[in-house]
């Protein structure tokens, strides 16, 4: 069954790479996963070291609207990783796309990247 796919990346500020997949790893993405947000995968560039991507999976474009509407209100973002993370953002591109189960499943099991080969 195909489920709708949020692929973001980020910008950061330079020199802030090491420091936004930290606070990503440690505090944001589990964040999401109790909010019942399904992050597929998350990591640093292997091209720039200040690159960042996210990959979300939802199972409409209605809960993918309604899942981030509520995250991103409740206290848990306004007072936990928020500014951390909004300010090491410099830019940002999002594209939202179809994909079927055994796409998701792939991307899933590339697991997060830290930064450096050899490294997840």
């Amino acid at each position: 069954m195909d489920q709708i796919v949020e692929i973001l990346t980020y910008r950061l500020t330079p020199g802030s790479g090491a420091a936004f997949f930290a606070i990503m790893q440690e505090v944001s993405v589990p964040l999401h996963l109790k909010h019942g947000i399904d992050v597929v995968w998350h990591g640093r560039s292997l091209h720039d070291a200040d690159g960042y991507g996210l990959i979300r999976a939802f199972e409409t474009m209605e809960a993918l609207e309604a899942q981030q509407a509520a995250f991103y209100a409740g206290d848990d973002w306004r007072t936990g990783p928020r500014e951390e993370i909004v300010s090491r953002i410099a830019g940002a591109t999002k594209i939202v796309v179809p994909m079927n189960a055994a796409a998701i499943a792939g991307l899933r099991a590339q697991r997060c990247f830290s930064g450096s080969m050899g490294e997840v």
